[in-house]
């Protein structure tokens, strides 16, 4: 799966037209990220989860592809409405449902819910009364960057129990889903998972309570700063047999977010100062730890940096602008001799960043560009890849002959 990069001169050409620091999303490469997973995912609907970038752009985009999305809190719905989504393509699937949310849910239409103790059936009853409900479960993936499953999820022996407390409340007791953790590069968690939830239909079944839905939650990985070492289409595929092989007829929903927009958004940023401490080279960035850095300390993640200059790389330390001396982006980074006013590039930021960015020290968020804004950088793309396409199948033809 390739990420939306910018060129050099696209990096450069761009940091003409507005100041630095700046975000460029591409929306085409969201929608791209989209059409890949129902690609090899085809047994699932895709429910976005709009926490990992909230972008109306993103929003837009993926509604007129069909999308479904999955909400948190009043103030997503409510975004989503303005944006023109109906709350019957909505599932509020956190777990924990506060008055606010529950409200704006009723008035929405949102009808689908996730929880995963006794102590929301009564305020989802007086809500929503005629609402569809999955409990939640837990699942163990020690391999996830985060795991989820430390605070959300029932022991899968109490997950029945709590369907049947819902049915006898009022609730339509749908079925389960599960969440293997974010950033997950084991197949194998999602298959081990979706055995354990099948034994689970079984005994629901068994026990007079009919089951029709399925959720899997998110966690597909996208490549990061080291890249990506796994085959992700055969990875989808494979939980894509699985699906079909345990659940031939029952509605399955997958809540992707970083998967669709992680490696759709870069960042330009400037060097604002140089130091040397010891013989390490220190470059200040115009953005940090308290801006769309942030994710390095909420989402555990290291974007790629990628820096254009010239001559010998050596270990360098990148540092965001704040007083702050968490403020550390890079260490050991090998890159080029910088000077004030060089800038950088970094990919793969798309996701977990903006939305926890903050206002500390009083700099600002780097603001957002849409790359299809960008007309003519974006028409000379388009050719240099219609010609390079053009290039490689006339090689190919020569070979064959």
């Amino acid at each position: 799966m390739r990420s939306f990069i910018l060129s050099e001169n696209e990096m450069n050409e761009m940091a003409k037209r507005q100041p630095t620091p700046f975000l460029v999303l591409s929306t085409d490469k969201a929608a791209e990220n989209y059409a890949f997973l129902r690609k090899h995912l085809p047994r699932a609907g895709i429910c976005y989860a709009m926490k990992a970038n909230p972008h109306p752009e993103v929003l837009k985009r993926l509604a007129g592809l069909g999308s479904h999305f999955d909400v948190a809190s009043a103030g997503e719905m409510e975004l989503l409405h303005q944006t023109g989504v109906d709350g019957s393509r909505m599932i509020y699937a956190n777990p924990v449902h506060d008055e606010r949310g529950l409200d704006m849910a009723a008035r929405l239409g949102v009808k689908r819910f996730t929880f995963d103790d006794a102590s929301e059936i009564p305020k989802l009853a007086k809500y929503v009364p005629d609402a569809d409900v999955l409990v939640r479960v837990q699942v163990h993936n020690s391999k996830a960057l985060v795991d989820l499953n430390t605070k959300f999820g029932v022991p899968l022996n109490e997950a029945l129990p709590l369907l049947k407390q819902a049915e006898n409340a009022g609730l339509h007791a749908k079925g389960i889903c599960f969440h293997v953790g974010s950033q997950s590069l084991s197949t194998a968690a999602y298959e081990e998972a979706l055995l354990l939830v099948h034994h689970l239909f079984t005994e629901a079944e068994a026990s007079g309570l009919h089951l029709t839905d399925l959720d899997i939650g998110g966690g597909f990985p996208i490549p990061s700063a080291e890249g990506l070492a796994i085959d992700l289409a055969a990875m989808l595929r494979a939980i894509n047999r699985q699906l079909d092989r345990l659940f031939p007829h029952t509605s399955v929903w997958t809540e992707p977010g970083r998967f669709i927009c992680g490696t759709a958004m870069n960042l330009v940023t400037s060097v604002i100062g140089t130091k040397m401490r010891g013989n390490i080279p220190w470059y200040i960035l115009d953005e940090g730890i308290y801006g769309v850095f942030s994710g390095i300390l909420f989402d555990h993640w290291e974007y790629p940096l990628h820096c254009f200059g010239a001559g010998k790389k050596i270990p360098s330390t990148f540092a965001g602008p704040s007083c702050d001396g968490i403020d550390v982006l890079y260490r050991d980074f090998p890159a080029p001799k910088l000077a004030i006013g060089d800038k950088v590039l970094v990919s793969d930021i798309g996701a977990y960043t903006t939305v926890s960015a903050t206002h500390f020290n009083g700099f600002e968020p780097a603001h957002i560009c849409i790359w299809k804004d960008q007309q003519d950088l974006v028409a000379k793309r388009q050719e240099q890849e219609w010609s390079a396409k053009n290039i490689e199948a006339e090689e190919k033809r020569s070979l064959e002959l």
